[in-house]
C-alpha cells in the first residue's frame, strides 16, 4: 500500500497546468459505445479512474489504444460482445453506471452491477431508471444486478426529481438514438454535460440547450466517430487554487476556465485571497493578512460545488474567524472533519452543516482517506500543518488528480509518494 509523506510547505509559488477533466472524460469514453466508428479523445487526464473505464470497454468490446503523447486515446467498438458490466470492474467507480444507456441504446439490452465508488452517502440510480423507463425501457432489479432492455428506445419526456449529473448524462446517451424527440427538464447544467453533448454533436447527435435545465435531443439513425479534447479539470483548479492560498503562496494556474469555477473564486475573494485574470489562466496570491472566514454552502452548479466542499473546509481552518458549511448535496460528505480535527482543527458537525473554528495551527500526523475529496483535503492540510503528514489509503485520491504529487513539488511542496 502506498501513502503520502507531507511536510509543512512555504508559500507555494509557480504556474501550474490542469488536466483534463476525470468527470468529463468518463462519459464521452462511455459515449464512445454508440457508433462502430473510431473515437479519438485527447486531454485524458492519467487517473486510475480512467483505467477502470478502459477496462469496462475491452471487456464489453471496444478496442481501446492510447498514443504516444500519453493524453489521447482510441476507441473502437465494432462489435459489442458482452452486454454487461462485470462486478469486479463496476465495484471500483460508480461511473461505471454510464455504460448503461448506450449500451441500452445501442444493443437493446443493459445489465449492470450496482456501483460502487466514494462512500459519501447514499446516491441512488433510480433517476437513471427513471429516465430509461420513460424512453421505453423495461427495467428489472434483482441480486445486486440491475438490467435494461427495449426493442427501440422512443423519445419521451422527463422531469428529474433531482438534477443528478450521471442521470442526465445516462439519459441523454439513450436518447440520442432514440426514435423521435426526448425533451429532459430540471436536468443538471454541468460543464461535464456541455461537453458530453458537444461529442455526442460531433458524432451526428442533434442535442439542444445543454447547459441549461432543460434538453431537447432528436435521435438520429446512427452516429459516426469523431474527435474531441475534454475540457479542463475544474476540480483540480479549484484544489490548486486553495493550495496557493492555504499556503499564503503566488501561483498561476493554467489550462483553465474561468467561468467554471466562479464559486469557488467569489468565496476566495471574500476571505481576502486576490484572484486575479491573466492571459495565460487565473494567478491566486494573498496579498492580506490576515485572511477571514466565510460561509459556504453546496449546491447543484452554477452553485457552490459540493467536490469542493472538503478542500475548501481543510483552508477554512487557517484563517480568522468562525465559517460555517453546509452540504445540501450528499449526506455523508464530511468524512475529512474527523481526520482534519486529529491535525488539531476545531470542526462540530451541526445537522447539515459544520461550524469551522479557524486561526488553528494544524499539526501533522497519521490520516486515512476516507474519499477522493477527502483525500485532497488532507493534502491540503498538509501543507499548512506543523511537521509531517502521513496520507494513507492514497488510492482514492489517485482516482482524481493527475500527475497530482509532482505539480505540488513543481510549485516547491515537499510531499513524497512511498510504497509500504
Amino acid at each position: 500500500m502506498a501513502k503520502f509523506l507531507i511536510s509543512k510547505s512555504r508559500p507555494l509559488s509557480g504556474e501550474v497546468d490542469v488536466s483534463g477533466s476525470k468527470n468529463a472524460v468518463l462519459p464521452i469514453m462511455a459515449a464512445s459505445l454508440l457508433t462502430e466508428g473510431k473515437c479519438e479523445i485527447s486531454d485524458v487526464p492519467l487517473l486510475r479512474d480512467v483505467d477502470v473505464m478502459c477496462g469496462l470497454l475491452r471487456s464489453i468490446g471496444s478496442s481501446v489504444n492510447e498514443k504516444d503523447d500519453g493524453h489521447t486515446i482510441e476507441i473502437v467498438t465494432k462489435n459489442i460482445a458482452l452486454q454487461e458490466a462485470p462486478y469486479e470492474l463496476v465495484k471500483k467507480m460508480r461511473a461505471s453506471i454510464l455504460v448503461m444507456g448506450p449500451l441500452l441504446a445501442k444493443t437493446g439490452r443493459a445489465k449492470i452491477a450496482l456501483p460502487g465508488g466514494c462512500a459519501i452517502g447514499s446516491r441512488p440510480i433510480n433517476l437513471h431508471l427513471k429516465g430509461l423507463a420513460a424512453l421505453g425501457a423495461k427495467i428489472v432489479e434483482e441480486h445486486g444486478f440491475v438490467e435494461a432492455k427495449a426493442d427501440r428506445l422512443r423519445g419521451g419526456n422527463v422531469y428529474l426529481d433531482f438534477p443528478s449529473v450521471g442521470a442526465t448524462e445516462n439519459i441523454i446517451m439513450a436518447a440520442v438514438l432514440a426514435e423521435g424527440v426526448t425533451v429532459l427538464e430540471n436536468v443538471a447544467e454541468e460543464p461535464e454535460i456541455v461537453d458530453l453533448a458537444s461529442f455526442l454533436n460531433k458524432m451526428g447527435a442533434k442535442i439542444k440547450g445543454a447547459g441549461t435545465d432543460t434538453i431537447k435531443i432528436e435521435g438520429v439513425a446512427a452516429l459516426n466517430g469523431a474527435r474531441h479534447s475534454v475540457i479542463p479539470d475544474r476540480i483540480e483548479t479549484g484544489t490548486f487554487m486553495l493550495a496557493a492560498a492555504i499556503t499564503r503562496g503566488d501561483v498561476l494556474i493554467k489550462n483553465i476556465v474561468p467561468d467554471h469555477v466562479k464559486p469557488v473564486i467569489a468565496k476566495l475573494k471574500e476571505c481576502g485571497v486576490t484572484v486575479e485574470d491573466t492571459d495565460d489562466g487565473v494567478r491566486v496570491r494573498c496579498l492580506k493578512a490576515p485572511l477571514i472566514s466565510t460561509d459556504i454552502k453546496t449546491l447543484p452548479y452554477p452553485g457552490f460545488p459540493t467536490d469542493m466542499q472538503s478542500q475548501f473546509m481543510a483552508f477554512l481552518t487557517t484563517v480568522t474567524g468562525t465559517s460555517m458549511v453546509i452540504e445540501t448535496v450528499f449526506e455523508n460528505r464530511y468524512m475529512q472533519i474527523g481526520e482534519l480535527n486529529r491535525m488539531g482543527a476545531n470542526i462540530k458537525i451541526e445537522g447539515r452543516g459544520a461550524v469551522v473554528q479557524g486561526e488553528r495551527l494544524l499539526q501533522g500526523t497519521q490520516v486515512l482517506a476516507t474519499d477522493l475529496r477527502a483525500g485532497a483535503a488532507l493534502v491540503l492540510a498538509g501543507l499548512a500543518a506543523e511537521g509531517t503528514t502521513e496520507i494513507s489509503e492514497i488510492y482514492h485520491i489517485e482516482r482524481g488528480y493527475s500527475d497530482f504529487i509532482e505539480k505540488l513539488r513543481k510549485l516547491g511542496a515537499g510531499v513524497t509518494r512511498v510504497e509500504e
